[in-house]
This record gives C-alpha cells, sequence and structure tokens, in this order.
C-alpha cells in the first residue's frame, strides 16, 4: 500500500477519486452546487474577511512554490506588483487596470497533470483565482489554455458561465457583492484564451505576447511582467496547479501547509505540501498520483504505479518534462522535490512528471527525439536556439544513424554549453531545456553514445623552431 499523505487525505484531488483513495472509474467533472456542498468557496469567503495584505502574507508564509516548472515562491511573486498608495479617506487606492493570467497551456512533453484538475474539478481553479484577484487587487483574469485542450476548455467555460450565474464572478462583485475587510465589494470578470498549440507559450511573457494577439515570442526583461505586462500593466502569471493550492491555504493556514512536503536538504527554500505528479513511460498503472513532496522516485514507481512494466530493471527517468534532463540508473532512489536539480545533476523538478525509461530504451534515440522536438518549437528569434537546436538535431540523428565520430559527442557538448540562459545567449529558457535533456543524457549514457560513432583521428605534426618542416 502506498504510504499515506501527511495531511491524512487528498488535497487537490479530495474530489477526484485517485489511486489509493479512490477508483478512476468514479470521476465526474464536478459542478457548482456540487463543489459549493463539500466545502468549495469557503476559503474565499474567509479571504474576503481579511485584508488583501494579509491574504498575500498567509500565501507568502506558506512558501507554496509554482506548480509550472520554475518553483518561484508565489506569495513573493505576488508583493512584486507596484505598492497602492491609500486614498485621502484611508481606505485603499485604485490600484488601476491589472491582470492575472492563468498558465493552463501545459504543453510540456510528459507533462499532464494540469488536466487532470481542467477535467474534473474546474471550480477550484476558478475559487483560487478568485481569491489571488482579491490579494492582488487585480480585477481581470485570462485562463490561457493551450490549443489541443479542447474538452477541457469547453468544461472551464461551463464552469466559468456557473460562477458568474451564482456570483462568484461579475458585475455584483465576488460572492454576490460581498462585503470585504476594505469595506466594498470587489469585482472580478474571467475569460478563457484559447492557444494554437506553441510551446514556446509556456514561457510566461511568450504566453503574454499570445494573450495580445501576438506571435508568441518572448520578450526581454526587465521590464518584468509584474511590472509591464499583459497590455503594458502589471501582471502576475501563476500556474493552474499553484492557484489550485491556494484556497486549502487560506482556509487551513500556512503552518498546515508546512506540515506536508519536506524541508530542504541543501539550504534552500522548502518543499512543501504535496504535488501533483503525472507518471508515464514503463510503467505498470501510469497516471496522475497526489504525493507529498519529498518522496522518492522508486517509491512513485513501486508503490504508486504498480512497479516497473514486464518486471524489467529501471534504467533513467525525465523527472519534470524533457526539459528537466534525465536521472540515470544509479539515482532511481532521487527524492522529487526542489532540490533535485542540485543533488542530481538535473536542471530541477519542474513539472514533476515522470517519463520513465527500462533496461530496453535506445537513449541515443531519446536523445535524438527530444532533439528534433526543440529544433521544431523553437520561436527562432534567438540565434543560437535558433541555430543550435537545428545543428543539435541534425548531430542526433547522424549519431543514432551510425555515420557519426567521436568528435561530433564533443561538438554536440560544446553547443549544447553554448546556448541558453545560464550562458546569458537567449532571452528564454528553451535552449536550456534542449542542452540540459542533451547533456544529461550523453553524460549519463556516454557508452551508448560511443559505441554507435566511428573513431576519429586527428594526427598532430610536432615542430620545433620557426623553419622546422613536417
Amino acid at each position: 500500500m502506498p504510504p499515506s499523505l501527511k495531511a491524512g487525505k487528498p488535497i487537490l484531488t479530495a474530489r477526484i477519486p485517485t489511486f489509493p483513495y479512490g477508483k478512476e472509474q468514479d470521476r465526474h467533472t464536478v459542478s457548482y452546487d456540487e463543489y459549493v456542498k463539500t466545502g468549495g468557496y469557503t476559503a474565499l469567503r474567509k479571504a474576503l474577511s481579511m485584508a488583501p495584505e494579509a491574504v498575500v502574507d498567509e500565501v507568502k508564509k506558506s512558501q507554496l512554490r509554482g506548480r509550472g516548472g520554475a518553483g518561484f515562491p508565489t506569495g513573493l511573486k505576488w508583493t512584486f506588483l507596484p505598492k497602492v498608495a491609500p486614498g485621502p479617506d484611508g481606505k485603499p487606492g485604485d490600484p488601476g487596470q491589472r491582470y492575472l493570467a492563468v498558465n493552463a497551456d501545459e504543453s510540456e512533453p510528459g507533462t499532464f497533470k494540469d488536466r487532470l484538475l481542467l477535467d474534473f474539478d474546474p471550480h477550484l481553479q476558478l475559487e483560487g483565482i478568485a481569491i489571488a484577484c482579491y490579494a492582488c487587487r487585480i480585477k481581470t483574469a485570462f485562463i490561457f489554455i493551450r490549443g489541443e485542450y479542447h474538452h477541457q476548455t469547453h468544461i472551464t467555460e461551463k464552469a466559468i458561465k456557473e460562477a458568474y450565474a451564482n456570483g462568484i464572478f461579475g458585475g455584483k462583485g465576488l460572492l454576490n457583492g460581498a462585503k470585504t475587510a476594505t469595506g466594498e465589494p470587489w469585482v472580478v470578470d474571467c475569460y478563457v484564451h484559447r492557444g494554437a498549440g506553441a510551446y514556446i507559450c509556456g514561457e510566461e511573457t511568450g504566453l503574454l505576447e499570445a494573450l495580445e494577439g501576438k506571435r508568441g515570442w518572448p520578450r526581454i526583461k526587465p521590464p518584468f511582467p509584474a511590472v509591464k505586462g499583459l497590455f503594458g500593466k502589471p501582471t502576475i502569471i501563476n500556474n493552474v496547479e499553484t492557484l489550485c493550492h491556494v484556497p486549502s491555504i487560506i482556509e487551513h493556514g500556512a503552518d498546515w501547509f508546512s506540515k506536508q512536503g519536506c524541508d530542504s536538504t541543501v539550504g534552500g527554500p522548502p518543499s512543501w505540501g504535496t504535488k501533483l505528479m503525472g507518471v508515464s513511460g514503463h510503467v505498470n498503472r501510469p497516471g496522475v498520483y497526489e504525493c507529498d513532496l519529498g518522496i522518492k522516485l522508486s517509491t512513485l514507481v513501486n508503490d504508486y504505479c504498480g512497479g516497473m512494466r514486464g518486471g524489467k530493471k529501471f534504467k533513467g527517468a525525465i523527472a519534470g518534462g524533457v526539459s528537466m534532463g534525465i536521472l540515470g540508473p544509479d539515482q532511481f532512489d532521487a527524492e522529487m522535490d526542489f532540490d533535485i536539480g542540485r543533488k542530481y545533476n538535473v536542471m530541477g523538478l519542474g513539472t514533476a512528471c515522470p517519463t520513465i525509461f527500462d533496461e530496453d530504451t535506445d537513449m541515443v534515440a531519446v536523445a535524438r527525439n527530444i532533439a528534433r522536438f526543440f529544433k521544431h518549437e523553437s520561436c527562432g528569434q534567438c540565434t543560437p536556439c535558433r541555430e543550435g537546436s537545428g545543428w543539435l538535431y541534425q548531430l542526433m540523428c547522424r549519431i543514432e544513424e551510425g555515420q557519426g565520430k567521436t568528435k561530433d559527442l564533443d561538438l554536440a557538448l560544446e553547443i549544447a554549453t553554448s546556448m541558453g540562459i545560464m550562458p546569458g545567449t537567449t532571452i528564454c529558457g528553451l535552449a536550456d531545456g534542449n542542452n540540459w535533456a542533451l547533456r544529461t543524457i550523453m553524460n549519463k549514457y556516454r557508452d551508448e553514445f560511443e559505441k554507435r560513432v566511428k573513431p576519429s583521428f586527428i594526427p598532430v605534426k610536432m615542430t620545433i623552431g620557426a623553419g622546422a618542416k613536417g
């Protein structure tokens, strides 16, 4: 039996039957009435009784880290919005137009955990949106959903209509114009915007460009979105799963949230709370599971996913979407927390949706396929990414076909380490995702690559003196 959650019961999946706490065949989309009967919008009512600053402080105290991939503290991000000076009467002043952009693009390969929430509990996201808008003094929210999520778009739009019909959003103000701690209702409008299926729009500024109806090209930063974002106005961008955590934090408090998950083992911010982990690949029971952060990958695979498919041996895993890099065969017990990057030489936890590989997997083919993906999805704005992604794909194809030479391995690593935000050559992190994925695969499975290439020998002529002849 899998280890139980420290909270004693599911939080994000409380209304979504999920192993080992429920049967998947019992799943259904939760309507507004069912959501309210099961405690929904209670946290929103509590939030409205608090000062907006107090709501921000509670989320900041919880150290909720973004579940979209970067792991940046959510409450801290909220504080980056420009401060609002009080009016002459001492009440909060007018913050002007601000926006909340919800990242429901979920285009990272191997990632499908937000889809679970969108499919079956859409009002949990809407409650998180409402609380975030009140806390940050935002009047307009956009849910940017990936173009391929046709069904999820319809579910979300239906839930928004239910929310408007029952006074959650709309002209009267949150909760039918309920009085807030500031002494007046807070009006919020919420809309759905469909993307066109571009991976790059998962990057927050690329998402903003697409929301404005432009090509999804990431922007140069600074200015950062909290200062100049959507339509040039202050904007907060949060992931679906991140916002779905906010209601439980407000309802139960930051101290309650901190008892789940784990503390940092390398001296950084903690990895508190639960996390949805979507497991795919060579396991007996792929799916999305809610676990405490810090769970070992081996425990996730063996206890939740029923072990490796066919009883084969574990060979590796892409721990959090392909851009994060790969865990090697000796890293099966890696802890799935936000410290994973520093401890196991990957870029980070990412979306925490591992793709599992068994002993028969061709890692050269995996590298080639990843290179193909990033070449296709590069927006082309930055030369190192545009050209480097193409070169890497060509090299991986050559190596896979057995036409490469040993010098091609070094050349591929040299190209990879020369592109991305970390060496300071690109605007966004797509190139980093490309190079981390290929670098970690090539370094951790070097022998497989060396077996596929031909030895290359470059003779070196020794000379002595300026007039020596070779």
